[in-house]
This record gives C-alpha cells, sequence and structure tokens, in this order.
C-alpha cells in the first residue's frame, strides 16, 4: 500500500513538473512571438506614419519624377510592374517545369542529388551577387547591356530556386492515392500530372508565386546592376514603338524600381527628397503587403473551387 502511494506521489510530481515545464515555454514562445510582432508592426506604422502623406498626395502616383509642380513616382511604379511581369513570364514556366521532373520523372540518383543542392544554394546566394554574375552576363557578354530584359534575367536566378522548391513541395504534398488512381485508370505519367497533380497542388503552387512576386518586387540589389538605376522618360501616348528608348514596353531600355530610386535618392540626396522617399517606401510597402493577401486569397479561392471544401 505505501509502495502504491509512493509511485502516485512520484507520478503527480512528474507531472506537475511536466505542467510547470509546458507553461514556461509557452510563456517563452509567446513572449517571442509577441516581439516579433510588435517589432513588424512598429515598422510598418513607421514607414506609414512618415511616408502616408506623401504617398496620398494628388500627383504622386501619377506624375513623373521630374515634375515641377509635385515629383511622382509614375516611372518607377511601371518599371517596377514591368519588370515584375517579366521575371515572372520567364520564371514560372521554368520553375514549372523543373519541379516536375524532380518530382515525377528525375530518377534518384548523384544527379538529381546535385540538382536539388544547386537548387538550395542558388536560393541563399545574396542578391549583389547574383547582381554582379547578371552584370558580367547578361549585360556584358551577351551585349544586353543595362536593360530590362537583363534585370529580368538576374532576377529570375534568384527566383527560380524559390518557386521550384515551392511548386515541389505542393506536388509532393498531394496524396500518393490519387497518382495510384489516376495510373490505375489507364492515364500516362504526363496525363496524370496535367489532370490531377496540377488541379490539386494549383492553390499551394499559386501563393507561392504570388509571395515571390512580392520579393522580387521589392529588390534592388539586383537591379542596380542589370537594370540600371537612373529614372527613365517614359512616353505613354506612343507605347508601341519598341525600339524607342522611352516606350514603356521596350525590354531593351534601362528601368528604375521603386526600390532602386529608394536607394538612388538616399545615396544621392537632394531638396525635398527625404520626403519622396518615406513616400516612396510606403507605396512599396502597401504593394508588397498587398501581394501577401493577394497571395492569401488566391490560396482560398482555388482550394473552394478545385478541391470542393
Amino acid at each position: 500500500m505505501a509502495s502504491e502511494l509512493s509511485r502516485t506521489d512520484l507520478l503527480d510530481a512528474h507531472v506537475r513538473r511536466i505542467d510547470r515545464q509546458d507553461k514556461i515555454a509557452t510563456g517563452v514562445l509567446t513572449a517571442i512571438v509577441g516581439l516579433v510582432m510588435l517589432l513588424v508592426v512598429a515598422i510598418i506604422a513607421y514607414i506609414l506614419v512618415r511616408g502616408a502623406g506623401r504617398a496620398l498626395t494628388p500627383g504622386f502616383l501619377t506624375n513623373p519624377y521630374n515634375d515641377d509642380v509635385v515629383a511622382g513616382i509614375v516611372y518607377q511604379l511601371w518599371d517596377s510592374f514591368y519588370l515584375l511581369i517579366v521575371t515572372l513570364v520567364i520564371s514560372v514556366p521554368i520553375s514549372l517545369g523543373a519541379a516536375i521532373f524532380l518530382v515525377e520523372y528525375a530518377p534518384d540518383n548523384w544527379v538529381t542529388a546535385a540538382a536539388k543542392t544547386a537548387i538550395e544554394t542558388l536560393s541563399s546566394l545574396p542578391s549583389i551577387v547574383v547582381g554582379m554574375f547578371g552584370s558580367l552576363f547578361f549585360v556584358v557578354t551577351l551585349g544586353w547591356k543595362i536593360s530590362i530584359l537583363a534585370g529580368a534575367c538576374a532576377l529570375t536566378m534568384f527566383n527560380i530556386p524559390i518557386l521550384v522548391r515551392t511548386i515541389q513541395q505542393a506536388l509532393e504534398d498531394v496524396p500518393r492515392s490519387q497518382r495510384d488512381a489516376a495510373l490505375a485508370m489507364g492515364l500516362t505519367r504526363w496525363e496524370t500530372t496535367i489532370n490531377v497533380l496540377l488541379p490539386a497542388a494549383m492553390p499551394a503552387i499559386v501563393t507561392g508565386i504570388v509571395l515571390s512576386a512580392g520579393r522580387v518586387f521589392g529588390e534592388a540589389a539586383a537591379l542596380i546592376f542589370t537594370a540600371g538605376s537612373a529614372p527613365a522618360r517614359l512616353n505613354f501616348a506612343n507605347p508601341f514603338n519598341f525600339m524607342s528608348p522611352t516606350c514603356p514596353f521596350n525590354i531593351f531600355r534601362p528601368a528604375c524600381s521603386l526600390a532602386v530610386y529608394i536607394w538612388r535618392l538616399t545615396s544621392e540626396p537632394t531638396a525635398g527628397s527625404t520626403e519622396i522617399v518615406w513616400g516612396t517606401a510606403t507605396v512599396l510597402l502597401v504593394c508588397v503587403l498587398l501581394f501577401n493577401l493577394l497571395a492569401r486569397l488566391l490560396g482560398k479561392l482555388l482550394s473552394r473551387r478545385l478541391t470542393a471544401e
């Protein structure tokens, strides 16, 4: 009887000790998360407070940078979205094909392992290194000069590893039973990939693409050496003269994105440039936040449409 009471007391003490440890760990983790959230909110709030007034000034989003009344960022805003679109047009098909090959077709050998290691290595490269390589290869060796195409290819270099890993994980998360059922019905591996795997993985794929777009949109270091830093002079009245340096759609002209424009004004300050910097930073921050919100909304919408959940 005494032995049973002793074991019960030991068990109760063990439970109390585990419960106490769990509460301490929960409190520490909660404090860390709260601190991180506080820092993020503080940074966002500080940028918005400093730049919202300038960003909401009439004409700031629609005037060129050299306007005599209100210097705006319409050219930089256009170049940022245009660079993003060209980058996604190049990187998404390549990433999708590479991910499908690695998941469905690649044999499990040292070549595949080396490819996966290379992808992981590229995803961790500093953007300044990518920019220097892009300057040497795309700008000098290929002769594209400082241009939107060179900048988009440089952005593609570190966007592809992120997209490949995202799409690969999305495809691997599709239950094996769906693959087996499709193959058992007589579908080829390609038909199974197109008609079964991709629709099931599409919500996660689209979410990953939109999130990567947010990172590309805010990139600066890789573009300084490839797309340029001088504000462009665009002619929206004649947008289809594709060889003109003022054509908005000319991929061989220099460009200046919002992030690069912030760096340029900060490194070469002029009268009134501080307000423009904070206003541009506010617009850039809002765009990135909208990308994240759009990723969540598209992911949920596609999940409901494609999985009927």
